[in-house]
């Protein structure tokens, strides 16, 4: 049967905003992830003023202060043998408030350093462009990505990545999960949609500006960093009809496209048919530039890479409910669940890696796959993660399967290799990590890392290129 190539990219993935903390250390401004709260209210919670209050657990403040023991930390990932660590650039660091006229240095050298010691040991940076966290002035200045404006300012900030790291960084990505563009405006086009406006327009609008943006970073990319690759970024957890009755099965698809959209101009160039009677329901008139279509159809994404969680079932009618872990709707009675109620479908993974590569026929990376759930430390000091271990194998089984179906797949990152701050909730006792982090809700605790069952674990898959996952006996 075949299996993974020689060559496959195994390793972890993190973002700045969740990792990195000094939030406003050594010149950054601040992000849009810097107002959130903890708790499953937190985007609710959103001080409309976009504005800090004293007193309040800003988790992304400190976070596991990565920006400090960055080099702790790869030292870690190198032990357990990973080939690449995908991560993100924080905007921020490099244009403290998005438009500024110069590049702040000290956060230029800061990734110069940290790519260094990645390199150092022989791990290879996939680094995305803009993972959630746009500059929080561009927010409030201009009002998110519906704003054309925002466009100029990105592709000034990826050409300055772009130079400066073009002998240190081959693979990119532009928009984390930018599908989230129209179920989570605020984290992945920084736009604060109150009940009262026009959302669909603006998203989609914010969709357009994006999809010009990057094809400007590809465009860049290509000019400026030869036989680098660029790809784009979805979150592609999906949901299968609760029934067969045909309105489900419909419904369902509809709701495919939702996400699918964003690929399908992004990869194959133009704008799919479907949208303009969805444009046309929802009242959305975009507002194009001369030569915007020649640009997104001459500057394709080299890539898919997207994240895979679960999956959920869809009734015809429900009203959609998502989170950063893709649509929640019924439940499926076939399926365990997290601690956190998220279904556990490993036959998923394989299924939507089916699905898009019969749909583009690019290459793919899973760039996100990971089990949230609670760790104990046991009185001889263990972390026993059996569950995250059996979601690991259960899921590189599922992957096995969809690179013989021929799949073209050529890395995998799990998330998160170490602790960091749950992007849906903002909670750290939502552990995703081989690495323990001691840190709690309230962001007690003294950073100190320490190995789980499973960092062992994985690291065996990775030197056996994914061939032995056989789990370690229970004691």
């Amino acid at each position: 049967m075949k299996t993974f190539a020689k060559n496959f990219l195994w390793g972890g993935a993190l973002a700045a905003n969740q990792c990195e903390g000094a939030y406003l250390e050594d010149g950054k401004g601040l992000e849009i992830c810097d107002l959130l709260e903890t708790g499953k209210d937190r985007f609710i919670k959103l001080d409309p003023a976009l504005e800090l209050h004293e007193g309040h657990v800003y988790p992304s403040h400190e976070a596991i202060d990565f920006y400090h023991h960055y080099k702790e930390d790869i030292a870690m990932f190198g032990e357990m043998g990973m080939k690449c660590l995908r991560t993100s650039i924080a905007w921020s660091r490099i244009f403290p408030n998005g438009d500024d006229a110069e590049p702040n240095e000290k956060g230029l050298t800061y990734y110069e350093d940290m790519f260094r010691e990645l390199h150092r040991w022989g791990i290879e940076p996939v680094i995305t462009i803009s993972h959630f966290e746009t500059p929080l002035a561009l927010v409030k200045k201009y009002g998110g990505w519906d704003n054309r404006k925002l466009v100029g300012f990105f592709e000034r900030y990826c050409k300055v990545l772009f130079e400066r790291y073009k002998d240190q960084v081959k693979y990119w990505m532009t928009f984390n999960e930018i599908n989230n563009t129209l179920k989570l405006p605020y984290l992945a086009a920084g736009m604060v949609v109150a009940d009262d406006d026009n959302a669909p327009q603006r998203q989609y609008q914010a969709a357009h500006n994006m999809f010009v943006a990057n094809a400007l970073a590809v465009k860049s990319c290509h000019e400026m960093i030869p036989g680098a690759k660029i790809g784009c970024m979805l979150s592609l957890s999906t949901a299968y009809p609760n029934t067969c009755r045909p309105e489900d099965v419909m419904e369902t698809y509809q709701l495919r496209q939702r996400s699918l959209f964003f690929s399908d101009v992004m990869l194959r160039g133009r704008y799919p048919s479907y949208i303009n009677r969805k444009w046309e329901e929802l009242g959305v008139q975009v507002q194009m530039e001369p030569g915007d279509s020649e640009l997104i159809a001459q500057n394709t994404n080299d890539y898919l890479a997207f994240s895979y969680y679960m999956t959920s079932t869809h009734i015809a009618g429900m009203k959609i409910r998502s989170n950063t872990g893709g649509h929640v709707g019924a439940d499926n009675p076939y399926l365990e669940k997290s601690k956190w109620g998220w279904p556990i479908d490993p036959v998923g993974l394989r299924f939507v890696c089916n699905e898009l590569y019969d749909r583009y026929q690019k290459p793919m990376f899973i760039a996100e796959n990971g089990l949230g759930t609670a760790d104990t430390i046991d009185p001889d000091g263990r972390i026993r993660d059996t569950a995250r271990m059996e979601y690991l194998k259960k899921h590189i089984e599922a992957l096995q399967q969809a690179v013989a179906d021929g799949c073209d797949i050529f890395g995998y990152t799990w998330w998160g290799p170490i602790d960091i701050v749950s992007a849906g909730t903002g909670e750290m006792e939502k552990r995703y990590g081989f690495i323990y982090v001691d840190k709690d809700n309230q962001g007690n605790g003294t950073l100190q890392r320490r190995k789980k069952d499973s960092f062992e674990y994985y690291k065996k898959v990775i030197a056996s290129n994914g061939q032995d996952l056989e789990l370690p006996a229970e004691d």
